[in-house]
């Protein structure tokens, strides 16, 4: 069917082939992080027809994001017209978001083929049932899913950065003090670690799963078979990492640059692998002021329950559109971590309305580096003594006739001067606003007897009303939140009630 390097290597040579130099990393000087979604398409035929003849599959990206940065909350704006998150995976699922749209406006005009066809329901849609996506990323999301375990007998694809032993930072502060050498740890998701700190076997790893988090609904136990309380010894952790030895020994652990949310439990920042709690919900750093956007991982596990679409197209939709697989390119990497982060969280998460369930998300890696990203830049300028920094852009592709690309940074179109701030020229093609504009050409486009009942019952007028009218997204999405995301943040009302 498919393999988790021909995966890797389809994304690769899309951003390579389609991809822009704008808005790529200056070459040996800056890295960025990849993500995409491929559509995977299967013949129509009956199984008995070819017994023994292996199932040939069509793979195309349907979507693809770069970027590494967030804007801060004081950034923020309440039209709409800014990317508050631009890290790779973000800008790829909402690049998907306006693939899923156009596909949408294909199925209501039955100009074209589309991935879509009719639903049970007036007005509804659903997928084709000979289709499924994978969600690609370079490297694994980040917040809960990139506390890895680091130990002592691999050989990383990145070095970790070992502090200098008379440093004058102590150990607690070294995750938070910016220097001009660890200033990206802000926003790293390979996240640089402090010194090495050796544990013997037998020692208790000070792993911790936080009940506190799921404000008392969720118990160790019910992660999934990874890692299941404080005592977890450092073997245990060892077999965490996929083919470790049973006497490999946990050094320390690669860090994430997202922080605990606020008033909830916090990380213990003690030296080597007791410097994070895991399982805790997280929200990205931003350059000064802190943002308001969850974790990659956070938002991935959010996704495996509700679907990649949101709420405006699940107006149009009979089922949500879930990820079928993610694929991971060769970077610090643990399996067990990424179930956990992505799928153990939720996995006790009950009463969801009908189609809504936490799905069995298949989760590989591939062996295959991405050349633009932090580890193959660093190894290639061994010998270059300027800094390496994040590429400060963020590139968004779609699979869509018109203006399939968008180039931005700092939440807005490359090039867009102060001046020219709140012009439709300065607004991204995924931006809240953007696409909504978009779900409202699909929706002028269908004779209104035609619409859903969620659209056609009821006069609604701002994105936030749309956003609200979803009933049953709404409902299990409140659903997630109280059985195991009660600290997400949530931008309050004002920021969604643009037209």
């Amino acid at each position: 069917m498919w393999t988790p390097d021909e995966i890797a290597q389809l994304c690769y040579k899309h951003y390579e082939i389609r991809l822009p130099k704008q808005g790529k990393p200056e070459p040996n000087r800056e890295w960025t992080l990849l993500a995409a979604v491929v559509k995977i398409q299967f013949p129509i035929y009956e199984a008995s027809d070819t017994p023994d003849k292996p199932v040939q599959v069509t793979k195309e990206v349907v979507s693809m994001g770069t970027g590494t940065k967030c804007i801060g909350q004081s950034k923020m704006r309440k039209s709409g017209d800014i990317l508050n998150d631009s890290h790779a995976e973000v800008i790829a699922r909402r690049s998907f978001q306006r693939y899923l749209l156009y596909q949408l406006q294909l199925a209501a005009t039955l100009d074209k083929e589309s991935i879509f066809v009719p639903g049970t329901q007036r007005g509804l849609w659903k997928l084709r049932p000979n289709l499924l996506f994978v969600f690609f990323s370079s490297h694994t999301p980040c917040g809960d899913a990139s506390i890895i375990p680091m130990l002592e007998f691999e050989e990383q694809p990145c070095c970790p950065v070992i502090r200098d032993q008379d440093s004058s930072l102590s150990l607690e502060d070294s995750g938070n003090v910016k220097t001009p050498e660890n200033e990206r740890k802000y926003e790293d998701p390979d996240g640089p670690v402090a010194k090495k700190m050796r544990l013997e076997p037998g020692t208790p790893a000070r792993f911790f799963t936080n009940g506190t988090a799921q404000h008392g609904k969720q118990d160790s136990g019910s992660f999934a078979s990874g890692v299941r309380g404080s005592n977890l010894t450092v073997e245990r952790l060892a077999d965490i990492t996929c083919g470790a030895p049973r006497s490999a020994t946990v050094v320390d652990i690669y860090r994430t640059g997202a922080k605990c949310v606020p008033g909830e439990a916090e990380d213990l920042r003690k030296p080597g692998a007791a410097y994070h709690q895991v399982g805790l919900l997280r929200v990205k750093p931003g350059r000064g002021d802190r943002t308001c956007s969850m974790s990659c991982s956070d938002k991935m596990a959010r996704w495996n329950v509700l679907g990649c679409q949101g709420a405006l197209l699940m107006h149009f939709l009979e089922e949500p559109i879930y990820l079928s697989a993610v694929v991971i390119g060769k970077c610090p990497y643990s399996q067990e971590v990424m179930q956990r982060a992505l799928i153990g969280r939720c996995q006790n998460v009950l009463a969801l309305p009908k189609g809504y369930g936490v799905q069995e998300l298949k989760i590989q890696q591939s062996d295959l580096l991405f050349e633009q990203s932090r580890c193959a830049v660093q190894t290639k300028r061994a010998d270059n003594p300027g800094r390496l920094v994040p590429c400060g852009a963020a590139i968004s592709w779609a699979a869509v006739p018109e203006q399939p690309l968008d180039v931005t940074a700092n939440g807005f179109p490359q090039g867009t001067t102060k001046k020219g701030i709140g012009s439709l020229q300065a607004r991204s093609r995924i931006s809240k606003v953007e696409l909504f504009r978009s779900f409202q050409k699909l929706l002028s486009s269908i004779s209104e007897d035609k619409w859903p009942d969620s659209l056609r019952l009821q006069k609604l007028d701002t994105y936030q009303e749309h956003k609200e009218a979803a009933s049953a997204y709404q409902e299990a999405w409140s659903a997630l939140r109280k059985q195991a995301f009660a600290s997400w943040i949530r931008n309050p009302p004002d920021y969604h009630q643009f037209k």
